[in-house]
C-alpha cells in the first residue's frame, strides 16, 4: 500500500538467543535491521545452526537498500553472509561490529561486501529513511540502538541493551538522545524483551570484576576462564585482574583469539605488553602465573573447554589445584551439556565455579525497572516488544500497559506478521513467508522437516537394511536375503531376531505374485509394510526399513 510503513519481524519474536531480523518497508524502500542465526536444539540432529527464512527479501530484492547492525553478537549478525550471497547491499555498523563481521564474511569469500562504519550520533539517509545510531550498553562493546525517521513518524529500536552506570569501557548509554526522541514524539518503540520476566535492575558488568578478584586472591593454581568469544568486556576484565595479580594470559580457541585480535587492533581491548602469551608458553610458566581464557561455556562438543574436560586437548591437562570459571549464563537447552562438562572437570581434580555458585556472570539485557525507564523515556504511541520468546513479549507488554500505553496500541507479533502503520493508525495485517532455514555443513536449506524426522527415527530406532538379488524373469531369490542393522540390534548378539527377519522376508516373497516381484517399487513397499508390522508387534520398535533389491 502506498504511504504505509510496514514493520515485519522475520525472526527474534518467537525465540530467545537468535534469528533477530526486522524489516522496515515504506513504498519502494526496505531496510533490514540485524541478520542473526541461532544454534539448534538437541533434537535438530546434525544441524550446525539455523537462520531466518528471508525469502520475502529475496522476492523484493530491488527494494532492499541496506542492512543495519545493532551490535556484533552472532544472534544479530550470523545470517549476514547467507543474506549477502543473495542480495548485495551496503551494511552499516559500528567499527567493532564490522570488524567481527568482516572475519565471518572472509570465511564465505565475501571480501568485496560493502561495509560502512558508523559512530554513535551519526545519521545516515537511505531512501525514505533516516537512521541515527544511539549508543547503548550491552555485554559486547560498540552496541547501538536506532532512531529511525520515516515519512509516517519516528521509530526507536533499542537493540539489545541494559542500563549500566559503570560500563567497563566508560562509554555510558546515551540517555539524552533517547530522551530527545521521547520529547519529539515517537510513533513506535521496539524494545529488547529478553529479561522482561526479571524484576529490578540488571547488575553492572563491573560486578563480575569483584567476583574475579575474590577468586584470584584465593587461588594459587592455574585459572581457566570460559566465556563467549564476543564478550570483549568480560575478556578485558579477566585480563585486568590477571595483571593485578601478576598472572600472564593465554587465549585459547580460534574464535576468541580472532575476536580479541580484532578488538585489540581497533582499540577496544587493552592488553599490557608481555601479558598475552602463546599456548606454547604454558609449559614455561608456574601455575600461579597462568590464566587461560577460552570458549566452551555452553558445553559445545568441539570447544576447547570440552576437549580439556575429557582430556583430549593436546597441551592443556586438568590437574589438582586448577580452578575453572564458567563466566556465562546457561542458555536454556544447554544445561545438560554444561552439567556434563562440570562433572568431568570435577572428576579430574579441578574446582569449578559457575553461575549457580558464584556471581561470575551478569546479563547484558535490561530487567523490568530498566525496561520501564526506557518506555518512560521514549513515551511511544505504539509499542512492539522484540527479542524474546512469547512469554517474554507478554511480560513486556504488561509493563507497557502499566506505563499507560493502551492495550490496542501494543502489538505482540509472530515471525512473518506485518504491522502496518499509516497516519490514520496501526494494525496487524497479513503475513509474509517466514520460518527457519537449517544450515548443515555447506548445505543451505537442503535439510527440511522430512530429513530431520528421518534423522530422529535413525537416532531413536536405528535402521534395518535388506539386501537380496532376484531373478527378474522367474522371481526367485538368487542371493540373500542378508540383513544388516545399525542402531536396532547388535547382530552377533541377536542371531535369532536376524534369522526370523530373514525367514519372514523369504516367506513374504514366496507368497507374492510374479507381477509384484518383478516391480521393485511394489516389492520394496510390501517388504517394508510386512517387516514394520512384525517388528512393531514383536519388539515394539520402529526402525527405518530399507530394502535394497538387485535384479539379475
Amino acid at each position: 500500500m502506498e504511504n504505509t510503513l510496514s514493520v515485519i519481524p522475520l525472526g527474534g519474536v518467537e525465540e530467545i538467543g537468535g534469528l533477530n531480523m526486522t524489516v522496515f518497508e515504506y513504498n519502494e524502500d526496505i531496510i533490514v535491521v540485524d541478520a542473526g542465526l541461532m544454534f539448534p536444539d538437541e533434537d535438530v540432529l546434525g544441524v550446525d545452526f539455523v537462520i531466518p527464512d528471508f525469502s520475502y527479501l529475496i522476492n523484493n530484492r530491488e527494494k532492499v537498500k541496506a542492512v543495519i547492525l545493532t551490535h556484533g553478537h552472532e544472534d544479530h549478525t550470523g545470517a549476514l553472509p547467507f543474506l549477502l550471497k543473495e542480495i548485495r547491499v551496503p551494511v552499516y555498523g559500528t567499527p567493532l561490529t564490522l570488524g567481527l563481521v568482516r572475519e565471518k564474511l572472509h570465511e564465505h569469500t565475501l571480501d568485496d561486501a560493502e561495509l560502512i562504519p558508523v559512530m554513535p550520533r551519526d545519521v545516515i539517509h537511505i531512501g525514505s529513511f533516516s537512521v541515527e545510531f544511539v549508543r547503548v550498553t550491552h555485554s559486547i562493546v560498540d552496541g547501538v540502538g536506532l532512531g529511525i525517521t520515516t515519512p509516517i513518524g519516528l521509530i526507536v529500536h533499542t537493540g539489545d541493551f541494559k542500563l549500566d552506570p559503570t560500563p567497563v569501557d566508560g562509554q555510558l548509554m546515551d540517555f539524552h538522545r533517547f530522551s530527545e526522541y521521547g520529547e519529539r514524539g515517537t510513533l513506535l518503540l521496539l524494545s529488547d524483551s529478553t529479561n522482561a520476566e526479571k524484576g529490578g535492575f540488571t547488575f553492572s558488568e563491573k560486578e563480575v570484576r569483584r567476583a574475579f578478584e575474590n577468586i584470584f586472591s584465593k587461588t594459587n593454581g592455574r585459572i581457566i576462564i570460559a566465556t563467549f568469544a564476543s564478550n570483549i568486556h568480560r575478556i578485558q576484565q579477566a585480563i585486568d585482574v590477571a595483571v593485578k595479580y601478576g598472572r600472564k594470559v593465554i587465549l585459547c580457541g580460534k574464535s576468541i583469539v580472532s575476536n580479541a585480535q580484532i578488538a585489540l587492533n581497533l582499540g577496544y581491548l587493552k592488553i599490557p605488553h608481555g601479558t598475552w602469551l602463546k599456548l606454547e608458553d604454558l609449559k614455561e610458566l608456574q601455575d600461579q602465573e597462568v590464566v587461560i581464557i577460552t570458549t566452551g561455556s555452553q558445553g559445545e562438543p568441539m570447544s576447547v573447554l570440552s576437549r580439556i574436560a575429557i582430556d583430549e586437548h593436546k597441551i592443556i591437562k586438568i590437574k589438582d589445584g586448577d580452578t575453572v570459571i564458567l563466566s556465562a549464563k546457561m542458555i536454556p537447552g544447554n544445561e545438560r551439556s554444561i552439567g556434563k562438562i562440570i562433572n568431568h572437570l570435577f572428576r579430574r581434580g579441578a574446582d569449578v565455579i559457575y553461575e549457580k555458585v558464584s556471581e561470575i556472570h551478569v546479563s547484558g539485557h535490561a530487567s523490568k525497572e530498566e525496561l520501564k525507564l526506557m518506555l518512560n523515556l521514549i513515551k511511544p504511541k505504539y509499542f512492539m516488544p522484540v527479542h524474546g520468546e512469547y512469554r517474554h513479549l507478554v511480560y513486556h507488554a504488561m509493563l507497557a500497559k502499566k506505563q499507560d500505553i493502551p492495550k490496542e496500541h501494543i502489538f505482540i507479533l509472530k515471525n512473518g506478521d506485518i504491522l502496518e502503520i499509516t497516519h490514520q493508525g496501526a494494525r496487524q495485517n497479513g503475513k509474509v513467508s517466514s520460518g527457519r532455514i537449517f544450515i548443515d555443513g555447506k548445505g543451505t536449506g537442503d535439510v527440511g522437516e522430512m530429513v530431520l524426522r528421518d534423522r530422529l527415527r535413525l537416532a531413536h530406532d536405528g535402521i534395518v537394511l535388506i539386501l537380496l538379488a532376484i531373478e527378474k524373469l522367474t522371481g526367485t531369490i538368487v542371493s540373500g536375503p542378508d540383513i544388516i542393522s545399525r542402531g536396532f540390534v547388535f547382530e552377533e548378539a541377536s542371531p535369532e531376531i536376524i534369522n526370523n527377519v530373514k525367514e519372514l522376508v523369504a516367506d513374504t516373497i514366496k507368497g507374492l505374485e510374479r507381477e509384484v516381484i518383478s516391480d521393485s517399487s511394489l516389492l520394496k513397499a510390501k517388504l517394508r509394510s510386512t517387516l514394520k508390522k512384525y517388528l512393531r508387534n514383536t519388539m515394539d520398535r520402529r526402525p527405518m526399513i530399507m530394502p535394497i533389491i538387485i535384479e539379475v
